[in-house]
């Protein structure tokens, strides 16, 4: 039975492969598997309908059947688990990939996003600067672990697995910042994964969508 993701129908990033549906197509793209997409806008979202599926009105959701689930993470652990080439055989390599999942979305994403909302809700303020600096340090701090602990390895631990497509999605909202590039083998990392023809077609699907938009 062909799923069914949620999308948003204007994204506000503008078509950069940034929203969170990014990560579900990348996954599907990976295993092979067709899907459909329903485009929704910020009003549907917040409505009944929507809400069923997902309780806190965003996106992605994800519709298999009699089965919905909601959170970006806990859809690619579903594709993952139900379809071979994301996560490894071995049982404790398998373990491993689904602790990198968590720290994606537990460790890394946190300040990642906390910059992004004080950049739109705070930046007229006049503690605005003396803030952001504070984020970016916390930023700093976890990408200077990440980079370590990754070292001259091609993906984060072992074969390319759904840990990377979370990880390497996260990373790719700091691009405007001007951080990432402070951290070489972070930058290759996330250019060797947008080099996957997996991604190149889960970004052309989500970028058709924003030029198919009006004002795209």
């Amino acid at each position: 039975m062909t799923m069914t993701i949620t999308a948003f129908e204007s994204s506000p990033d503008r078509g950069r492969g940034l929203a969170r549906d990014m990560r579900v197509r990348w996954a599907l793209e990976e295993v092979g598997q067709p899907y459909n997409v329903r485009l929704v806008s910020f009003k549907t979202m917040k409505q009944p309908a929507h809400l069923a599926l997902q309780p806190f009105g965003q996106i992605p959701t994800y519709e298999e059947g009699d089965l919905a689930l909601f959170e970006s993470g806990a859809i690619l652990l579903h594709i993952a688990e139900h379809y071979p080439g994301l996560l490894p055989d071995d049982a404790n390599a398998r373990a491993r990939a689904i602790t990198w999942m968590f720290a994606a979305v537990s460790t890394m994403e946190p300040p990642i996003v906390d910059r992004e909302i004080a950049r739109f809700t705070e930046g007229d303020k006049p503690w605005y600067e003396e803030h952001l600096a504070m984020i970016d340090k916390r930023i700093r701090t976890r990408l200077d672990q990440l980079s370590a602990r990754l070292g001259d390895a091609d993906w984060l631990d072992g074969a390319f697995s759904a840990a990377d497509i979370m990880m390497v999605h996260v990373l790719r909202r700091l691009e405007s910042s001007g951080i990432l590039p402070e951290y070489p083998k972070l930058s290759a990392y996330t250019e060797r994964a947008r080099e996957r023809p997996a991604y190149k077609r889960a970004f052309e699907a989500q970028l058709a969508v924003f030029t198919a938009a009006p004002g795209g």
